[in-house]
């Protein structure tokens, strides 16, 4: 035998630890491919949970506008716009990835993805692009400067930094320090779950950009709504009535009101009587509302202390006011007993009285308005979006007094959907939501109203919608639920309903609400 020539026993060993060293190596790539498909699949789920939210946020904000439009419409609008190119290019990548797993029996066998061919030949035609490759540049560089342009040059440069960055198709310079084009350098020779969630990644940079764009454009509203341009100047008198020839002693200060602010307690007096909470003033809004009798002709005090909570201790504010009572009054006095609006498609409670005047002896006239009792009224409004509200009455000595006011008429806000009394996101257990009953709610609304349910849409992840008559689920709703898995979003939207005991009036879309499953 030469030296150093091995043995066939020799040569089988060493020709085994070869084979060995290959099926290592054959299963750590199988491993890591397994691990990309973990990855894609981690994020996709939190790609939802955030659209969710954003949704949610949309939904929000769009009822905002639709309340206060002279704050928030502007806003919304702009919010429409990030929403639009975000999810223009969001379904984009979608169809991407849908068509490169489209003939894998599994979509879940993550190792059976180890093949660049798929974006390879979708791409990249030798070293030149396809079409569909130009495109998806084109769809990257149009979000990215559809955004810079929604945000301008002074709106969160932070976030405009932030989409410059993730959305860049500038070229990469690899680990040699070559520049590559971005397209070669992120997709080409790459298996392709490792493509799969490159792109599921540019989804999660989508869904995040905009939900830190919304905020910090609310916040910058709500911001807005604290400057000083959105305080009033107010003027404070030791008393309501000068003579000729008096020194006017008045103060001008500015004040702002504040429906959180409320007393902690209250001392309050008229004409040094005590005045009690519930039956001389009400705490509404932030505002005192006294509701006391104006006594007999003359000048009456208003004097306490009112003690409002700040950082664990109590701070007195000094009261020190007061109004005049007079025999023959000049105007009337019409007001609404909840709000300062009236509203279409219910029962708006009104006070019409004139001072010293007798309430038989006033009558008030305006369209949908109509006499309970004494001064007690119902305006039930029809079209339009005011009304004037005309009160007339007889004094003593014969002589009439007449007032107008103009009242806006507003609709019934849009109602929230809800389950088991939540809105919004609810997470709960797959037998409870199979139980619950949907229901619709008007949130922080004055009027005591009845909304009755009549159906909607239930949508579990991956499964067609299913259309149900009533409050619960059905037997189809009940199918597609079974079906779901822990985690998955279930969707009630498209919710119908009407008014009790006005089923004529057409209520404005409900908002929908989202179950997350619990088990």
């Amino acid at each position: 035998m030469a030296k150093g020539a091995l043995s066939p026993r020799q040569k089988m060993i060493n020709l085994m630890y070869l084979v060995f060293i290959a099926m290592l190596a054959l299963n750590m790539s199988k491993e890591v491919l397994s691990a990309f498909g973990l990855l894609n699949n981690k994020i996709e789920k939190a790609n939802t949970n955030a659209e969710q939210r954003n949704m949610a946020f949309l939904e929000s904000l769009e009822t905002k506008a639709n309340d206060a439009p002279e704050q928030y419409a502007s806003l919304y609008r702009k919010a429409q716009q990030v929403n639009q190119a975000s999810e223009k290019l969001d379904t984009y990548i979608s169809s991407l990835k849908t068509d490169a797993i489209k003939n894998i029996e599994d979509p879940h066998d993550y190792e059976v993805m180890d093949k660049p061919d798929h974006f390879n030949n979708l791409f990249f035609t030798g070293d030149k692009y396809k079409p569909e490759g130009q495109v998806f540049i084109d769809k990257m560089n149009e979000y990215r400067t559809e955004m810079n342009s929604i945000l301008g040059d002074s709106l969160a440069p932070e976030i405009k930094a932030s989409i410059n960055q993730n959305f860049s198709t500038s070229p990469e310079t690899n680990r040699d320090g070559k520049e590559i084009e971005w397209l070669n350098y992120n997709y080409e020779g790459f298996p392709l779950i490792a493509s799969l969630t490159k792109l599921t990644q540019i989804q999660a940079d989508i869904k995040t950009t905009k939900s830190e764009l919304l905020s910090k454009m609310l916040g910058g509203v709500q911001a807005d709504a604290l400057a000083l341009k959105n305080y009033d100047a107010f003027m404070t008198v030791k008393k309501s009535a000068f003579y000729s020839g008096e020194t006017f002693d008045g103060s001008i200060i500015l004040g702002r009101v504040d429906p959180n602010t409320v007393p902690k307690r209250e001392e309050l007096t008229l004409d040094g009587r005590k005045l009690v909470r519930g039956t001389d003033y009400d705490i509404n809004g932030g505002r005192i509302t006294l509701k006391v009798g104006a006594g007999s002709p003359g000048d009456h005090k208003i004097e306490g202390t009112l003690y409002y909570g700040e950082e664990g201790d109590l701070t007195e504010v000094n009261i020190e006011t007061g109004f005049a009572t007079i025999n023959k009054p000049n105007s009337a006095v019409i007001a609404a007993d909840k709000m300062n609006v009236v509203y279409r498609g219910v029962d708006n409670p009104m006070t019409v009285s004139i001072p010293g005047i007798p309430d038989n002896n006033v009558n008030a006239s305006a369209a949908g308005l109509s006499r309970v009792a004494g001064s007690k009224y119902v305006m039930r409004p029809g079209s339009g979006r005011t009304v004037n509200i005309t009160a007339s009455g007889k004094l003593p000595d014969g002589q009439t007094v007449s007032s107008s006011s103009e009242f806006r008429i507003k609709d019934i806000p849009p109602p929230v959907g809800a389950i088991r009394g939540e809105t919004g996101i609810v997470r709960m257990e797959r037998q409870g939501l199979e139980i619950s009953t949907i229901s619709a709610v008007l949130q922080d609304f004055d009027f005591e109203i009845n909304i009755n349910v009549t159906g909607f849409s239930f949508k579990v992840s991956g499964q067609p919608t299913v259309k149900v008559n009533g409050t619960k689920l059905d037997a189809a709703a009940k199918g597609a639920l079974r079906r779901a898995q822990r985690g998955d979003a279930v969707q009630i939207f498209d919710i119908t309903a009407n008014l009790a005991g006005n089923s004529g009036y057409l209520l404005k879309k409900i908002s929908p609400v989202i179950i997350e499953l619990t088990n």
